[in-house]
């Protein structure tokens, strides 16, 4: 069985596209069922006191908004050893508290196996709830690259079931003409 894996959705949802990691893995939580070597946590900008949740585990993900030369929405990973730099120079506001909980993780001889930093390119991060259109259209895409992510390492999480007449489906409306009528 592998050991536990971390997901770990860093930012600030008041900071329209900042927030996109925490929504990611909201998203994560209610479409998919996560198995319980699994910890999906929202970070949001709580920085060092992380810590001991980022220790303990084996293999992390983090979801946060991601500055690169690209177009708002685009998808990016980065893994292994590139992490922390882009963690000091790509992050948002917030990006100092994660640069020092991976320094210090290091320092204690606690850092995890794998680290992978999955996010978008932001397009605002002013100050509202709202996401841009960018980043709102990549979201879905974002919640699979993680399934993706963690099936790559040994850790399935499948789709949820939705009971008919429940969840997405509920005020869909229905043809109820008979086949014939079709």
């Amino acid at each position: 069985m592998p050991e536990e894996l971390l997901v770990l959705g860093l930012g600030n949802v008041l900071l329209r596209d900042d927030g996109l990691g925490v929504v990611a893995v909201a998203q994560l939580e209610r479409d998919y069922e996560i198995p319980p070597q699994v910890r999906v946590a929202d970070g949001g900008t709580l920085g060092m006191t992380l810590l001991g949740l980022f220790t303990e585990s084996e293999h992390v993900i983090l979801v946060d908004a991601v500055r690169v030369d690209a177009p708002p929405g685009t998808l990016v990973r980065i893994d292994g050893d590139d992490v922390p730099p882009a963690v000091r120079t790509r992050l948002s506001p917030h990006q100092i508290g994660v640069a020092d909980l991976l320094d210090s993780a290091r320092l204690m001889d606690s850092y995890p196996t794998s680290v992978t930093l999955l996010g978008l390119v932001p397009d605002n991060m002013d100050l509202s709830v709202e996401r841009s259109a960018p980043v709102e259209a990549g979201l879905n895409g974002l919640v699979e690259a993680i399934v993706r992510e963690a099936r790559g390492l040994g850790y399935e999480l499948s789709p949820k079931r939705i009971a008919k007449g429940r969840g997405r489906d509920r005020g869909a409306v229905r043809d109820r003409r008979m086949p014939q009528e079709r």
